[in-house]
């Protein structure tokens, strides 16, 4: 029931979020609550939209909180979210695309965001993702929080890892892609990361 009670929340604060003002502060989070909105260091601040100066709500860049396979494929195709975060582990036996162009403060990015956190934007659950292959197609894509188990292949620039580890292989479709490739904020890939084409 706890449980049931903390995704709730969750949605309803999300819902909430999209039909008011942007405006958020620290007491406003949920005790245990996912990842709405990221800036370039990893950091949220649990708005579900980008900021910017005039403090609006774009519907775009809201997270699309998941806890079930259906859901995480429509949050990470073209009509999906820049955030799809889930919050349990998650298995698939098809391949899964990544794809689609989206804007966080005004710039392109996507983020699979595999945990929970709490109002202090501390970690409190991490999750598995797993599929045979990750394809990702959207640029300035990251993984964060979590384990994907099965290789991924990257079809555009900027891919990253934050707190989060690949068991298996990272390819890239050309030296471009994997210049832009970052795993310096506590990223792992158990594998290779090689250009594959």
């Amino acid at each position: 029931m706890r449980k049931i009670a903390s995704v709730a929340a969750v949605f309803a604060f999300v819902l909430m979020v999209g039909c008011g003002n942007a405006t958020n502060n620290a007491n406003n989070a949920t005790a245990t609550s996912t990842p709405e909105n990221t800036n370039n260091a990893g950091t949220t601040n649990n708005t579900g939209t980008a900021n910017n100066q005039n403090n609006t709500t774009d519907a775009v860049t809201s997270a699309s909180v998941v806890d079930n396979e259906e859901a995480f494929k429509r949050a990470i195709s073209p009509e999906g979210t820049w955030i799809a975060a889930t919050l349990k582990d998650l298995t698939f036996t098809e391949d899964l695309v990544v794809d689609g162009e989206f804007m966080n403060k005004e710039e392109p990015a996507r983020k699979i965001a595999l945990y929970t956190q709490d109002a202090d934007h501390n970690i409190t659950n991490s999750f598995k993702l797993t599929a045979p292959k990750l394809t990702i197609k959207s640029k300035n894509a990251r993984i964060q929080g979590g384990t994907f188990i099965g290789d991924v292949y990257v079809e555009a620039d900027g891919f990253t890892l934050v707190n989060a580890t690949v068991e298996g292989n990272v390819y890239f479709a050309n030296d471009q892609y994997k210049s832009t490739f970052n795993s310096s904020d506590q990223g792992k890939v158990t594998g290779v990361t090689e250009v594959k084409k």
